[in-house]
Parts: structure tokens; C-alpha cells; sequence
């Protein structure tokens, strides 16, 4: 009954043990209690603690602390403030990356057990002891502890499973330990190694090694006795978030209750309607009830303090189903005018807190950051989250062939080639491979939780301090979550980052404009110019509904409004397509007929999607109102659904009450089945509809942008690295709706983009291999000394290298100064082969002038350099091809239907795919020289005998087809165009030069 030392394989990279299989494993050795003792880790105490009365076993928890491998002295938690003593403890030596001492603080309400033999000078407190091992006891006649039993425990470390005869989970050790070592197997030392004793053991055989010390076995009992460790898990009543905000819980409700009444005119007009007020009443009560007040509040402090910094940012997920939030402006998705179920949001079976998603431009998330620390976090209370890397099966096998030492070509082989045609080698790293898949590796950082406690944090949990500068849990969001932790969702997009920084180029480029609001959103989803586009899909930088898949959805649909816009946005996702309702909705949809065939339940619960499951909320309603399951096992279905539900058990029972219920109600057994099996496509999939209702708000914001200042906005998305498509494309984009595009100029360019009326000067950070030192001294010089006068001038002011200047030439920098290679030659006559040039003084250097013989010229060498440094041409693409064909255009598939048709295409982006029996499939997207879309089909036969050859112009021969007035080539022939060949003897001159 008294293992002091165990460990999961949250020791990572050390043990081999889940928390179930370590409880299992002591539930068969006769155990009745046990400590769980990880190293430097407590990322699976919670867990084992939960766990534990599963198997008959009353958890405690300590702490191994280690440097490395040795073992300094290993804390047992007493209760749970000695829990908390331990994790501040270990915190601190994380954070500060600081080694553990030989001898052990002071602890209240902690014990301390150090390895036999003890060599401190100091004595033992009366919280301290010595561990020993079983087989240390034949040495201890010949020590002075022979004389101090009272000080000793049993120390049986357990660490992996098996023992003498099966040695599979100590080979796992080994192998963890050469990869945490980076280290071949057979070169791993002994000394990095556990011992293959690190096992457990039946109660009765560990007391039969003590049996001459029956006063060791007595003292570890009196130990355990002491020590009890406590959380509540899945208590709907006593959540552990920070649940006062203000002063007192009544501070907090008369606060809420004011700050929704003063938005009521902002968001409603002056004289709100009664359905409003009711809902609100009833929300408020409802958040009072679940004990969420503190939770509004955090939320809506965080945000006023953003708007007060102009941070622009986007309140989405189930929270979006909430008036509260809509008042406090957490979200700007109405959902009145939406229909949003709010017990979609809370309702009173619901045992966590609503999800916000608070979405913020890259550029200001951690400002947010840093402000909630400081705000909420003065007693440690507030920690980032983490996540658990796994070793997943590509990654293991890599790991593990370098391990036995495999050279990377054989290790590709193993991966890819079936077990029982492999070697020894490669059938032992596939089959522990398989044994190690899915491990824990490391800590990770959530992609944007934080938790802010009503306690200090490290009760719960130690943390970590990674580069970022925050604390980190050893905990992730299912555990968190389990003991009342709900996390706050600070997440950075770059989609705001575009909409915040056009914001800035409009001010500058459009100074008599008006000032842009881009929260009235009212205005914006009426503006027929905006649903135009939409219409005819023309999306390119908005948000997600630029991408080919919603390109096309939004044909088919002929999306011409909000409502439709906020639909698309979930029907796209894969359980909706999955399940064939993505093909039922756009039927339904289209053909008025078709609605009939839906279910008249069905009709009735969901009349906006003509009966279709379109929407989280939709799968509760169809649970609640069609089969009948209360609203707490309908939440439970919520929770099977998102993917995070631990425990499958649960979700199977509802699912069994949704039979047997609808056998009850007198639905067909087949009806029934097919309902349910749409409820499981959406499975991790389907989007709450506040959320796809706030990702809309956010594409016709961008869209507004985009249809009213193109030019500007374009210009925000390439300087955040543009989208979905490469930003060759989004310039490409700026080009069609007039604007002249410029290559980098010292004169003009920044680092980043800028626009000077129509026309876009590209940034010089943009530059392949273009140092940022350089960029900032051409920056700086012509602030201050005026720009450039000539090639002499520059090179004169300038104390850079030749390789940077040549860089500058090569990409048309100095093309003011004279033609590019005029100006390279008399940049190396200046310079010669030195780093830089010398300057005398006050005075220039005279730099010789140089005629030049006529060097021949052709505008397409501009167009090499400009692929090879930024990464596409300029000019058109298909000016670079030999072929003169044109082909059809995209304009003209409708006049095709259904014959096979030449047409030429650039290269946009491809979409691999796979078909129900494995083969590969492919979709592409090119644009063709009128810079309108072509889409492809690919079907396995032509993909696998015309496969894509890299970026370029593509000849496609195929057949024209249409499905909801979206029109597609199915590919049966597809050749890549070759470039023409510039490299006369000119060209090659000149190319030797540069380079």
C-alpha cells in the first residue's frame, strides 16, 4: 500500500506509464495508496487524482525533483497547501532555470524524502527522511542509519511497467531517454538510464524485502497517514475561476446590470422592445444563477481596454449567442436578429462557462497579454495554458531511426515500407514506434487560453516559463476544465491585423475621406455594392471566404446577403459535407420544390436552413425537440461533439436515450438512424452559429474595405504576409481593380508597402536576402539627407556592401539612376571587389566615370530577377512563355458546356485530396491572362499520368462542366509551359557580373 515515487509519462521522456495504467497496474499489485511523484512535472497530478477512486485508490501527490536524471530529494504534498509549497517551489527553480540543492528548504506541510545514502552535513528536520530501496537494505548494518530507523521509508521508485522476464517498457525507457539525449541507443550512458527494478511490485513482495526492518515499513505508513489531497472535479456550483471582479458578488451584479443598460442605446436605439428587455432579464438571471458574472466582466474589461488602446478585435464562439455579451460589446453579432439559441450558450445543466473567442491583430495580442497579467494577475493567479506535443507516428519513427542510427533515407523507408518486409531494425522501430505514438514529448503553449483563478495558480499546478515570458500550467485544457479552470481565449489573426492596417494606409492615402467607422456594421450588410461581390464571390483578401472552397460555395449559393453569408460559413466546414446536407441545403435552397422533402419536425425547428443541420445549436434543438432529450443531455451531446469530451461512455448513453426516445415518440428506426447519422458527422466539426455569424460580421468588414478603398487594402494584406493565396497574388489583385505597381525603390519604398495614389511602391522587405541593417540606412539616410540624386550620390552616402547594393540593383531599386546594367557595372567600377567604400572625410571621393559600350536589353531579364528575389514577376507571367497560343478564356467556359476546351493558366494553388477507395485527387486553381479564376478537377487517372510540376503556366486540356451555375474543367491533359530562354551572350555577361 506505499509506493512514494511514481511516475507517468508525464516524466517526460523518462516514464512509460499513463495515469490509467499506473492506477491500473497498482490496482493489481494490491495497492490501496500511492504518491505520484513525477519529475520536475506535475502535468498529471489532477488527472491521477480524479482518477484514482476509479480504482479503489486514494491519491497523493509529490513532486521528484531531479537535476537532469539525479535525484535530489523527492516532496510529498501533506495536503493541499503543501501541494501549492511544492509547485512554488519547483516554479521558481523553472522559471529562473536554476539546479535543486542537495538539501531541501523548509517546508509546512510537505515531507521530504532524500536517496540512501544521505550525504549532507546537515541533520534531518522532522519533515524530512531517508528513502531506501529494497536492495539497499543489505547495506545498511554498515551505516549510521542502523541506529536512526525512525528516519527511514520504503523508496521503491516505479517508473515503467513489466519486470524481470518482459523488459518491453524499460526498452521504451531507453529509447526516450537517446532521444531526450540525442543520442545513439547503443551509446546511451548508464548513468542517464533508470534501473530495470523501477517497477511495482505485489504489496506482499515489497514487505517481504523489508521484512527485517518491519520499523521502515511502519514509518512510511505513518507518512501516508498524514498526507491527504483534495479538488472537487466537474462541480457546477463552485468553478474555480476568479469569481469576484469588483468587490463583493452584489457590486458585480449591480455592475453588469448597469453597463447592459447603457449599451441598450447604442446597440438598440433609445426605446429597446419589450422582446429585448425580457431576453435580457432572463440572461442576466440565468448568469447570476451559474455563477458567471465575474466572467462578463473580465471579458468586457479586457475589451475596453483594447478600445481604449483603438486595438480592433472580433468576440466570437457560443458566446455570440448571448445579448449580455452583445451589450458589453464582447461580440457584435445581434442575436436577436439572428435567432441565436441561447441554450446553445448557458442554460442550467451547463457546467462550464460560456467560450468567447477574442480575436486581435498579431500586432496587439500581446499587449493584451501583458495587460491581463498585470491586471488580474498580482498574486500569481493568471497563467497561460498549455497543451501536450505528442510523438505521433511520422515524428517516432524519425526519432527512433536516428536513434538506432539509420541514415535518413533508410529512415524514409521504414516509414513508408509494410512491417513484414522490413529488417530487425526496422521492425523494432515500427513496432515501438507504434507503442510510443501518441505520448506526451513536451509542454506546449495553448494557442491563445489563459486562466485567471480565484486563487493562486500554483494550487493547482507548478508552472513553466518558456521564451515568452509568461507562466505556463503543466496542465492542458481538458484537466483545467475537470477542476473548474475555464480559460479566457486571447487569439491573434491576421485577418484584423489587415483591417487595422488599412485603417492607416486609407488615412494617409485618402487624408479628405471621411474617418471610416468599420464597427457600423448595420450599414455594411445592406450595401448592395458589397453583396455584389459576394455574389460573383470577387473575396480575394477577405478573411476565409477568399479561399477556393467558399469561392465556390458562394457561386453555387448565390450568396447575396448576410444571413446567407453566415450559413455558408458553417455549411462549408467538413461534418456538414460530409454528411451530404452541404448538397441538401444548396438544393433546398435554390429549388423551392425541394424544401418539401424535409422532415416536418425538422421544418419547423429549422425553417431558416429548410430543415438542414446547419449549426451546433441546430444538432442541440433537433436533440431537444425532436427525440426529446432534456437540455443537459443535450449538452452533453454539445460536449461529445467538440472533440474535447473525455469520456466516451457518457455520449454513448445519450446516444441510446436518443433511440430509445424516438422509438417512444413513433419515428422510424430509419428515420431515426439517419438523423443520427448526421448528428455524428458534425463531430468536432460544426461551427455554434454565433460563431459562423461572427467570422461573416468580420468578412463584410473586409469586404467593405475592399470594395471601397481596394487599392489601400491591398496594400494592409501584403504587409501582413497576405492570406490563403501567396503575395504575388494580392499585388496581382491590386493590379486588376488600377493600380500601378512599382518594383522596391530606394527612393520611395519603405520596408513595408506603401501607396502614393494609385500607385503601390513594393516594400524593400520584401527582398530576398536584403539585410534589414541596409534597408533601415537607406530608411535613415534619405530622412535625413533627402533622396538620392544618382548612382554616385547613393553609392557616396551609403556604407553598406557591394553584395547588398548588387541586391538593390538586381531588383530595380536604382532604376532612377539609369538602365540596371549600366548602373551594376559602374557600382563595380565604384566599389571593386571591397565590402564597402572609403569615405575621406568631409569630402567625396571622386569616382571615375566610365563609358560604356550599348549592352543589350530586353524588359523580360527584369522579370528573372524579380522571381528569383521576390519570388514572381512583375509583368505578366504568360509575357515569359514560348508559346503564343491564347486558348479559351475563363469568361467563355459558360459557351463550352460540356466540350473539351484548350485553355492556359497560372498556377494559384492546389488542393490534394483522397477518394473513398484511397486513390489521390487533386483540385487546382490558376488564373488565366485576363487574371480571371480557372478551376480544375483532377480525377485520379489524369493526376496520376499529369501531375503538377512546380509553379508556372500550365497548357490544360479538359472537359467543361457546371454544377449550380459554378463552372470547372475536368482535366484530361495538362502540360507545363517552359519560359523562353533569355541567355544570349549579353544576358550571360551580365549574369556572370551579378553574380
Amino acid at each position: 500500500m506505499m509506493y512514494i515515487n511514481t511516475h507517468t509519462y508525464y516524466s517526460f521522456k523518462y516514464g512509460t506509464l499513463s495515469e490509467e495504467d499506473l492506477l491500473s497496474n497498482a490496482r493489481e499489485c494490491g495497492i490501496s495508496e500511492m504518491v505520484l511523484t513525477d519529475i520536475n512535472s506535475t502535468a498529471g497530478c489532477l488527472n491521477f487524482v480524479r482518477l484514482a477512486p476509479d480504482y479503489d485508490i486514494r491519491p497523493i501527490l509529490g513532486i521528484d525533483f531531479r537535476n537532469g536524471v539525479q535525484q535530489k530529494f523527492i516532496g510529498i504534498a501533506k495536503n493541499n497547501q503543501g501541494f501549492q509549497e511544492l509547485n512554488e517551489y519547483l516554479s521558481y527553480h523553472l522559471h529562473e532555470k536554476i539546479a535543486f540543492p542537495d538539501k531541501a528548504p523548509k517546508f509546512k506541510n510537505a515531507f521530504i524524502i532524500y536517496p540512501f545514502p544521505f550525504s549532507s552535513k546537515d541533520k534531518l528536520r522532522k519533515n524530512e527522511f531517508l528513502g531506501i530501496r529494497p536492495q539497499e537494505t543489505i547495506k545498511l548494518p554498515w551505516t549510521k542509519w542502523k541506529n536512526s530507523l525512525d528516519k527511514l521509508v520504503i523508496l521503491q521508485t516505479v517508473s515503467f511497467k513489466d519486470g524481470e522476464k518482459n523488459k518491453v517498457h524499460f526498452n521504451m525507457h531507453r529509447l526516450l531517454r537517446s532521444i531526450d539525449n540525442n543520442t545513439l541507443l547503443s551509446k546511451l550512458s548508464k548513468d542517464e538510464e533508470g534501473s530495470p527494478n523501477d517497477v511495482m511490485y505485489p504489496i506482499g513482495k515489497l514487505f517481504e524485502s523489508f521484512k527485517d526492518y518491519p520499523q521502515i515499513i511502519v514509518n512510511t505508513k505513518n507518512i501516508l497517514e498524514q498526507c491527504s489531497i483534495e479538488f472537487l472535479f466537474n462541480d457546477i456550483e463552485n468553478h474555480q475561476n476568479l469569481t469576484v471582479y469588483s468587490t463583493s458578488k452584489e457590486e458585480d451584479m449591480d455592475k453588469i446590470t448597469e453597463l447592459c443598460y447603457e449599451g441598450l442605446p447604442y446597440r438598440y436605439g433609445n426605446t429597446p422592445s419589450r422582446e429585448i428587455l425580457d431576453r435580457l432579464d432572463m440572461e442576466l438571471q440565468m448568469i447570476k444563477s451559474k455563477k458567471f458574472v465575474s466572467y462578463f466582466l473580465i471579458n468586457w474589461d479586457i475589451l475596453e481596454y483594447a478600445r481604449r488602446q483603438g486595438y480592433y478585435y472580433v468576440g466570437r464562439g457560443s458566446g455570440a449567442n448571448s445579448i449580455v455579451a452583445y451589450l458589453l460589446r464582447i461580440t457584435d453579432v445581434d442575436p436577436v436578429e439572428l435567432d441565436l439559441y441561447f441554450e446553445r450558450f448557458i442554460n442550467l445543466f451547463r457546467q462550464n462557462p460560456p467560450d468567447f473567442d477574442i480575436d486581435f491583430s498579431w500586432k496587439d495580442r500581446d499587449d493584451i497579454t501583458r495587460y491581463i497579467f498585470e491586471r488580474f494577475g498580482k498574486d500569481n493567479q493568471v497563467s497561460l495554458l498549455a497543451t501536450y506535443s505528442t510523438f505521433q507516428n511520422r515524428a517516432i519513427i524519425r526519432e527512433l531511426g536516428k536513434v538506432f542510427g539509420l541514415p535518413p533515407q533508410e529512415i524514409e523507408k521504414v516509414g513508408q515500407t509494410e512491417e513484414k518486409d522490413l529488417d530487425h531494425i526496422g521492425q523494432l522501430i515500427r513496432r515501438y514506434g507504434a507503442r510510443l505514438t501518441n505520448f506526451p514529448s513536451h509542454l506546449s503553449i495553448h494557442a491563445g487560453g489563459i486562466l485567471i483563478a480565484n486563487r493562486s495558480i500554483h494550487y493547482f499546478t507548478a508552472t513553466s516559463l518558456p521564451p515568452k515570458g509568461y507562466p505556463v500550467t503543466h496542465f492542458d485544457m481538458i484537466i483545467a476544465e475537470d477542476v473548474g479552470l475555464f480559460k479566457f481565449d486571447i487569439l491573434s489573426q491576421r485577418g484584423l491585423g489587415k483591417i487595422r492596417d488599412s485603417l492607416e494606409v486609407i488615412s494617409k492615402n485618402c487624408p479628405d475621406d471621411p474617418e471610416v467607422d468599420i464597427h457600423n456594421f448595420k450599414s455594411f450588410k445592406g450595401d448592395p455594392k458589397l453583396n455584389n461581390k459576394l455574389q460573383n464571390a470577387d473575396a480575394i483578401g477577405c478573411f476565409y471566404i477568399e479561399s477556393p472552397a467558399m469561392r465556390m460555395l458562394m457561386k453555387k449559393l448565390q450568396v447575396n446577403e448576410y444571413l446567407g453569408l453566415v450559413a455558408a460559413s458553417s455549411i462549408i466546414r467538413p461534418g456538414v459535407a460530409k454528411s451530404g446536407m452541404m448538397r441538401e441545403y444548396i438544393l433546398r435552397y435554390r429549388h423551392e420544390e425541394r424544401r418539401k422533402d424535409a422532415h416536418p419536425i425538422l421544418q419547423e425547428i429549422m425553417p431558416d436552413t429548410y430543415g438542414v443541420m446547419v449549426y451546433q445549436e441546430d444538432v442541440i434543438k433537433v436533440a431537444h425537440l425532436f427525440a426529446k432529450l432534456n437540455l443537459g443531455e443535450a449538452d452533453m451531446l454539445r460536449r461529445g461533439m467538440s472533440g474535447k469530451y473525455r469520456s466516451r461512455d457518457e455520449f454513448q448513453k445519450v446516444k441510446d436515450k436518443f433511440f430509445i426516445n424516438c422509438q417512444d415518440i413513433g419515428h422510424s428506426y430509419e428515420l431515426s438512424a439517419d438523423i443520427w447519422r448526421q448528428i455524428e458527422s458534425f463531430a468536432g466539426y460544426a461551427f455554434a452559429k454565433g460563431h459562423s455569424a461572427s467570422y461573416a460580421v468580420e468578412s463584410y468588414q473586409a469586404l467593405y474595405l475592399k470594395t471601397y478603398y481596394p487599392l489601400e487594402y491591398m496594400v494592409a494584406v501584403i504587409n501582413n504576409g497576405g492570406g490563403f493565396y501567396r503575395p504575388e497574388f494580392y499585388v496581382h489583385e491590386a493590379r486588376m481593380n488600377g493600380a500601378e505597381i512599382e518594383a522596391p525603390c530606394v527612393n520611395h519604398s519603405e520596408n513595408l508597402t506603401v501607396i502614393f495614389g494609385k500607385t503601390i511602391y513594393l516594400g524593400l522587405g520584401m527582398v530576398k536576402d536584403l539585410n534589414r541593417s541596409t534597408i533601415e540606412e537607406v530608411i535613415l539616410e534619405r530622412e535625413k539627407n533627402g533622396q538620392f540624386l544618382d548612382i554616385h550620390d547613393f553609392i557616396h552616402r551609403m556604407n553598406t556592401s557591394l553584395e547588398q547594393i548588387k541586391l538593390l540593383v538586381r531588383i530595380g531599386a536604382l532604376r532612377e539612376f539609369g538602365v540596371k546594367k549600366d548602373i551594376l557595372w559602374q557600382v563595380h567600377f565604384a566599389m571593386g571587389a571591397g565590402v564597402s567604400k572609403v569615405r575621406n572625410g568631409l569630402f567625396k571621393v571622386p569616382i571615375k566615370q566610365w563609358v560604356l559600350p550599348p549592352l543589350h536589353y530586353d524588359k523580360r531579364e527584369d522579370a528573372l530577377d524579380e522571381m528569383d528575389l521576390l519570388g514572381f514577376p512583375l509583368c505578366s507571367p504568360f509575357d515569359l512563355v514560348e508559346t503564343k497560343e491564347i486558348g479559351a478564356f475563363s469568361k467563355d467556359l459558360p459557351q463550352h458546356l460540356n466540350q473539351h476546351v484548350t485553355m492556359f493558366g497560372y498556377l494559384v494553388t492546389i488542393k490534394n485530396t483522397g477518394t473513398t477507395n484511397g486513390k489521390r485527387m487533386n483540385f487546382g486553381t490558376f488564373i488565366d491572362r485576363e487574371g480571371q479564376f480557372i478551376d480544375t478537377v483532377h480525377f485520379p487517372p489524369s493526376a496520376a499520368r499529369y501531375p503538377f510540376r512546380g509553379r508556372g503556366i500550365y497548357c490544360l486540356v479538359g472537359k467543361v462542366v457546371e454544377e449550380f451555375d459554378f463552372y470547372s474543367l475536368e482535366i484530361t491533359r495538362m502540360e507545363k509551359i517552359n519560359y523562353i530562354n533569355l541567355e544570349d551572350e549579353s544576358k550571360e555577361m551580365i549574369r556572370a557580373v551579378a553574380r
